[in-house]
């Protein structure tokens, strides 16, 4: 027995609630946390018969603070020390959540990728990240050296990694108390005057004082049950799943091609592997999305340009073998113009958002669940806060890890 407590799935609609969380992944759940840590009574709604199935698991759970700002950083930085102590926080004494710091190796295989590398590493080591590392080809290939010769220089932080998401969304769940309505969609809202006062669903209406979007890709419909519009735009993202390569190293970093950002980290006993196509262009959000045989093989296929060939030659003697076998998984990334999520009350007395990662949500779960709650209860200034939904939004170049 762990003597965890179990997830309060509510045998029937609560009618009342302080706040009333929207979705069932890993940001509704890391919501529902800190709002029970706040005093607060959470309802959470999850539309499907069960959590953390949609975007959550199809993520490779990772956290990285090689961003390009600092403010970002901060938001992952946060996330990260709660990880490590997230049993003794969440009161769930030896709960893992399989923490892998295995490290960011960022390969450049190019001139320009080497020129890119050093500007980023003096950028990041001037917004507090001293421990990442420059390294020159064979600096890279003596620590992995599963590398192509035809690496010419890295960036490495051995502090970055991944863990389970899929456990970190339910010890959120299990730590929070939040009585969890399973089946339940939030089909309107009761507005009384201009301030959201409950949440209606098929089983009837909870009365609430906040009630908070945590929706994913879904989050602009839903805020547009309140009249508010969101400029959102879901877009797929897949994910190569090799259950079995043990010619790649278990104890390796994730490894990126500067270039391309094709990658790879080890997973199950071999690898989840990815890439994203800068164009691909936004739609509406789905629940089931689909996948492409072609994005495999842009991955696998040696003579691809984002082959992951070109970081190793492990994978041209896998794909000459013929041998191996895959699954593809997609979700959808829910970005913003600016690429940095909404997080804080929205236009709508009463309504608060936290959605638009922009692919970050696993990482950036914990201060951004928690700056939400701080700032619908008053605790930060509006001003202070850089995600603030009523910022002015600037289009900023795609980060496509």
């Amino acid at each position: 027995m762990t003597g965890w407590p179990a997830v309060q799935v509510a045998p029937e609609l609560p009618r009342t609630a302080d706040v009333v969380v929207i979705g069932g992944g890993i940001v509704g759940a890391a919501t529902a946390f800190f709002a029970r840590r706040a005093g607060l009574r959470v309802v959470l709604l999850e539309k499907r018969p069960a959590l953390c199935t949609l975007t959550t698991p199809a993520s490779t759970g990772a956290f990285r603070l090689q961003f390009d700002n600092a403010e970002e950083i901060a938001l992952v930085r946060e996330g990260i020390e709660l990880f490590d102590r997230f049993a003794d926080v969440a009161g769930l004494p030896g709960y893992d959540l399989c923490i892998r710091k295995q490290g960011y190796l960022f390969c450049a295989l190019t001139d320009a990728g080497a020129h890119h590398q050093r500007h980023f590493v003096d950028a990041l080591h001037g917004w507090g990240v001293a421990d990442v590392e420059l390294l020159s080809g064979d600096e890279a290939r003596y620590r992995f050296p599963y590398l192509s010769p035809h690496i010419i220089q890295a960036r490495f932080r051995a502090g970055d990694g991944w863990l389970d998401p899929k456990r970190l969304t339910l010890g959120y769940i299990r730590a929070s108390g939040a009585a969890v309505c399973l089946d339940t969609p939030a089909v309107g809202f009761d507005l009384q005057g201009e301030r959201v006062t409950g949440v209606l669903t098929p089983h009837g209406r909870i009365a609430c004082e906040h009630a908070v979007i945590a929706t994913g890709p879904f989050a602009a419909p839903v805020a547009a049950l309140a009249g508010l519009q969101l400029d959102l735009r879901p877009t797929i993202r897949q994910k190569l799943v090799i259950p079995d390569l043990p010619a790649l190293p278990a104890n390796g970093p994730m490894t990126i091609d500067e270039e391309t950002a094709a990658h790879w980290r080890p997973g199950l006993n071999g690898c989840l592997a990815l890439w994203t196509e800068a164009q691909t262009p936004p739609g509406e959000p789905l629940d089931n999305v689909p996948t492409s045989v072609d994005f495999a093989f842009g991955l696998l296929n040696p003579r691809s340009p984002r082959s992951l060939a070109r970081l190793s030659p492990i994978w041209e003697s896998v794909w000459q073998e013929g041998s191996l076998y895959w699954v593809l998984q997609a979700g959808q990334y829910t970005y913003t113009p600016d690429h940095r999520p909404l997080l804080g009350p929205s236009d709508v007395r009463g309504l608060v958002l936290n959605c638009g990662y922009s692919g970050h949500g696993i990482m950036a779960s914990a201060a951004g669940s928690r700056t939400v709650v701080d700032a619908m209860l008053g605790r930060v200034r509006p001003e202070a806060n850089p995600f603030r939904p009523q910022r002015t939004m600037v289009e900023r170049p795609l980060d496509i890890l």
